[in-house]
C-alpha cells in the first residue's frame, strides 16, 4: 500500500488539516493517509503543547469514519526529539509491504535542508507539497510533487487562543475535538 504521512504536533487538529490529508489522498495515488502525531518539533520552540495522548484521541475523534485516514502514536515511543528520516526508516523497516510519502506545507521546503539527513529524505521518499499562503508553488526536484490543494491559513495558534477567550471555534475543529477540548478543559 501507500502511505502519506502527515506529521505534526495537531495541538489541536482542525479543519485545515483535515482538507489538506483529503485533498492529497484524493489527488494523488495513496491507499491511506496517517497523522502521525509528533510529541516535539525538533526545529520548533517549544510551545504550550497539550498532552500527546490527548492530541493522538483528538486526531482519532477528528477522523472517525473515514477509512482512509488512521492515527499514528509512532513517535511516542521513539527517542526525542523525533526527526522524520528516524520515524521513515523505522516505519519502513516495520511495513516492509508499504511505500511511505512525505507531507509538507510549501512554506517548510526552504527548513527541508536543516533535516536531519535530508538527503536520505529526497533519495528514498516522495514528498507531496501542498500550497501555503504566500509560499512559492513550483520546486524542482523528482522526489517532490505538488499538490494543488486549496490555500488555507487556520492555524492552530489562533484556535488556542480563540479557546482561552472564550471565542467560537465553530467550524474551525470538528464538533467532537470542540466537546473533547471543552470536557478535558484544554488550553484555557
Amino acid at each position: 500500500m501507500k502511505i502519506g504521512l502527515y506529521f505534526g504536533s495537531f495541538n489541536p487538529i482542525h479543519v485545515g488539516h483535515l482538507i489538506i490529508a483529503d485533498t492529497l489522498y484524493d489527488r494523488s495515488d495513496l491507499d491511506e493517509v496517517w497523522f502521525v502525531v509528533s510529541p516535539q518539533n525538533p526545529l520548533k520552540k517549544r510551545q504550550a503543547l497539550a498532552h500527546e495522548h490527548d492530541r493522538l484521541r483528538m486526531v482519532e475523534l477528528a477522523i472517525e469514519g473515514n477509512f482512509h485516514f488512521r492515527a499514528s502514536d509512532v513517535e511516542f515511543r521513539m527517542p526525542r526529539p523525533s526527526y522524520t528520516i528516524d520515524t521513515l526508516t523505522y516505519l519502513s523497516e516495520q511495513y516492509p509491504q508499504h511505500q511511505f510519502s512525505l507531507f509538507l506545507g510549501s512554506d517548510n521546503l526552504d527548513q527541508l535542508k536543516k533535516w536531519k539527513n535530508y538527503e536520505q529524505i529526497l533519495e528514498y521518499y516522495q514528498i507531496l507539497v501542498y500550497p501555503r499562503p504566500g509560499e512559492p508553488k513550483t520546486i524542482e526536484h523528482p522526489s517532490i510533487q505538488v499538490i494543488e490543494a486549496p490555500l488555507l491559513d487556520i492555524s492552530a495558534t489562533f484556535i488556542r487562543k480563540s479557546i482561552q477567550e472564550g471565542k467560537s471555534v465553530r467550524y474551525l475543529i470538528p464538533e467532537s475535538v470542540a466537546d473533547y477540548i471543552r470536557d478535558k478543559k484544554l488550553y484555557q
